[in-house]
């Protein structure tokens, strides 16, 4: 378990680097998959199949790119050597994060003494992992790349998920974007962008969005264009969107790079925003991907 000073410096030190990665104009939810050796997908475990979430996605995508792996499965020194392989000499891991919260055994018995819900206290653990082209000897089955659907495929399912979630669709108008106060998404038609599968990003963009009403995920959507709470959803959606569509193998693209100032405001002023934004993000795809039809979203 880590101390408020060892959670502190983690915060701080993912937070440093998708600031400078901004300040660059890129953004780490976008990746450069064309250029890459890896297909973009959800990073997941390689022996348990669990996809990683929140802040971990970015890492470890930042990670694929930079190491050239092939695939996105990870998994620790120990997993390694359990599946019958090891991590190869002198490959350096990656360090991802799991949050959580607990309650010290003193603190429950004195809130049933005191007749009072318990205090929780949050913890932060850190993982180093490595990706399976870092490792040998590992079985067949954990090494194997996935069989990724054709855009053609694809499509259905996205079209599949947008009925299904019952949603207030509406196409039309030059404009793409959700009315908290309506809860209506719309999307310009499919003949205003250049590529349909355009189309399909911009919906799961607005469906992002859509997750945050009240009836839902209740996050804050009252924020005024160019406040803080504007630009902090909007970080939420872009990031839902790109993690929506990693899962159904379709690559994120930029949609609202004109953001970048608002979004760094935001991560200077507080260094656990990217955190938070990035699990409300992992929260709003997977409600997202709950309509997908069985089965079709890729670990």
């Amino acid at each position: 378990m880590k101390t408020g000073n060892e959670r502190a410096s983690l915060y701080a030190e993912v937070t440093a680097r998708v600031i400078a990665e901004l300040e660059q104009g890129r953004l780490p939810w976008v990746q450069p998959w064309d250029a890459a050796s890896c297909a973009c997908t959800m990073p997941a475990n390689a022996v348990t199949g669990r996809r990683y979430s929140g802040i971990n996605v970015l890492v470890l995508w930042a990670a694929v790119i930079e190491g050239g792996y092939a695939s996105q499965r990870w998994l620790t020194f120990k997993q390694a050597q359990a599946a019958g392989g090891n991590v190869r000499k002198g490959e350096r891991g990656t360090t991802v994060c799991y949050a959580d919260r607990f309650t010290p055994k003193d603190e429950a018995e004195r809130a049933r003494d005191e007749d009072r819900e318990a205090r929780q206290l949050a913890f932060l653990k850190r993982f180093t992992v490595f990706n399976v082209a870092q490792c040998e000897g590992l079985p067949e089955q954990l090494v194997e790349l996935p069989e990724l659907p054709a855009e053609a495929d694809i499509v259905p399912q996205v079209r599949s998920l947008i009925e299904a979630s019952g949603a207030d669709f509406r196409v039309g108008g030059g404009e793409a974007y959700y009315s908290p106060g309506g809860d209506y998404v719309a999307v310009p038609p499919q003949s205003a962008f250049g590529e349909p599968i355009n189309w399909y990003r911009t919906a799961l963009h607005e469906l992002g969005h859509w997750t945050g009403h009240s009836s839902r995920l209740d996050r804050n959507q009252r924020g005024g264009f160019g406040s803080a709470d504007y630009a902090r959803e909007e970080l939420v959606a872009e990031m839902a969107s790109a993690f929506a569509c990693a899962s159904l193998a379709i690559a994120p693209t930029v949609r609202h790079a004109d953001y970048i100032g608002s979004w760094l405001t935001v991560l200077r002023d507080d260094e656990r925003a990217i955190f938070r934004a990035a699990s409300a993000a992992s929260k709003a795809a997977d409600y997202l991907l709950a309509f997908a039809p069985s089965g079709e979203a890729l670990s």
